[in-house]
């Protein structure tokens, strides 16, 4: 990477408190766990890793949906406190979020337009008039037509709504955009429409995106860099590149051997991993993936390992793969 990064985050954790039950003491559980890195203008970051990885917890801890237990969020060289568990308008304005589900994200008794002028409403001074204009080039910008800002979202496809979506999440013209699983529910052939949209829209408004999914083949061809995690916790980061080409953890390894190739001469060995992770209510001594890892010696289950430098990528294994 080159350059200020835009965003800077310090090991983020996210902590949720279970209560006392007939059945047992209370607990914690740790679904971020120590999230560290720095993301650059223009260009995209992956999180990626398995359901419960931490990947939507740490979505909702960058928009302050949620505010982090510990660690330390900076924009732009400043650092954004919570004040009274509410965000500051400084970062409503610079992050803004698209979830997975365009059905259920976008509220059904409003127009487009109403729902894209909303935030110019609650955070500009801009009058009615400006504001639908702002609404209505945003739709332009999207793909859709004039006409359709009058329109309910029911009466759009599901790639129509991942568009309108995506305008209203840019309506404040912010500079970092939260991709939370954004085409995971769309067809494949709406799929690739969304990702060239966002594409376009990343060139011509400088943004950096944030994009979190499971689907390895979409990370492969958006995002620049990418940070493998695994319960709560990064376990392997560098560029796409290397990390495609040569994972080092074997949970990364293991991970991307399912990710299809396109060329035909190359085969790959698919492996597959034993067990399931394991319960955030009860997480195991020593490093987490140790229970299903094909490298696992005795110290994994003794030692939690850091992330560390190896080899171009970080990564936190005692036994990388070579």
């Amino acid at each position: 990477m080159s350059g200020e990064a835009i965003l800077r985050a310090y090991d983020l954790t996210r902590y949720y408190e279970t209560k006392k039950s007939m059945f047992g003491a209370g607990a914690t559980v740790k679904a971020l766990n120590g999230a560290s890195f720095d993301l650059h203008a223009g260009e995209t970051l992956a999180i990626v890793g398995e359901s419960g990885c931490g990947k939507s917890t740490l979505a909702r801890v960058l928009t302050m949906i949620e505010p982090p237990t510990s660690g330390r969020l900076e924009i732009e060289g400043h650092e954004i406190s919570m004040v009274g568990n509410k965000p500051p308008g400084e970062l409503r304005k610079q992050v803004q979020i698209v979830f997975q589900n365009p059905y259920g994200s976008l509220n059904p008794r409003k127009t487009i337009a109403t729902m894209l002028e909303e935030p110019l409403k609650l955070n500009t001074d801009l009058d009615q008039t400006q504001r639908r204009s702002a609404a209505e080039e945003m739709i332009a910008k999207v793909g859709l037509r004039p006409e359709h800002a009058d329109r309910y979202p029911h009466m759009f496809s599901g790639g129509q709504r991942q568009r309108i979506a995506v305008a209203r999440a840019l309506m404040l013209r912010p500079k970092i955009l939260i991709l939370d699983e954004p085409v995971s529910a769309l067809d494949l052939s709406i799929q690739a429409q969304i990702l060239n949209l966002l594409s376009d829209l990343q060139d011509e408004f400088g943004l950096a995106y944030i994009f979190i999914s499971h689907d390895l083949s979409v990370v492969r061809r958006i995002a620049k860099d990418i940070i493998v995690m695994y319960f709560g916790k990064p376990v392997e980061v560098g560029s796409s590149r290397q990390i495609f080409s040569q994972p080092k953890h074997p949970y990364t390894q293991a991970l991307f051997s399912a990710t299809p190739v396109a060329d035909p001469t190359r085969r790959k060995q698919h492996i597959r991993l034993s067990g399931e992770p394991p319960s955030p209510l009860a997480p195991p001594p020593g490093c987490a993936f140790a229970p299903r890892c094909p490298r696992v010696q005795d110290k994994c289950t003794q030692q939690a390992p850091a992330l560390e430098p190896v080899d171009g990528v970080e990564i936190a294994c005692f036994y990388p793969v070579s």
